[in-house]
């Protein structure tokens, strides 16, 4: 029976690229991560973690979804949405609204992949 969620994958092109994305913007801190033999890091999600692996990307980025809720994509619940939002658009980040209505925003880190952000209760 599955308990929880350990870690969600993700491809990137350059792992110092997207520290700054997931460190430096979102926050996320790194953890220790075993040597692999390729580049990579390791951040901590209350729990839970992502990893970031470099590797070529066999997605296509250019041709995906305009409306990143129909895209696939990792959510997070963050404590302060319009500080976060506001670090994101300082970085130059597009950011788009969640339709639904709820407190979320969407943006691409720096390889495409989706990412949903949304204001804790």
């Amino acid at each position: 029976m599955i308990r929880s969620m350990h870690h969600v994958s993700l491809v990137v092109a350059d792992t110092s690229c997207s520290l700054r994305f997931y460190r430096d913007l979102l926050g996320l801190l790194p953890v220790p991560r075993p040597d692999l033999g390729f580049p990579g890091a390791w951040l901590a999600v209350n729990g839970q973690q992502i990893h970031l692996l470099e590797a070529t990307n066999v997605d296509p980025v250019d041709s995906r979804p305009e409306r990143l809720g129909r895209d696939r994509h990792v959510a997070f619940l963050v404590d302060d949405l319009p500080e976060i939002t506001g670090r994101l658009h300082g970085a130059g980040v597009t950011v788009t609204h969640s339709r639904s209505g709820r407190n979320a925003i969407f943006c691409r880190d720096p390889d495409g992949n989706g990412i949903e952000l949304i204001e804790s209760d």
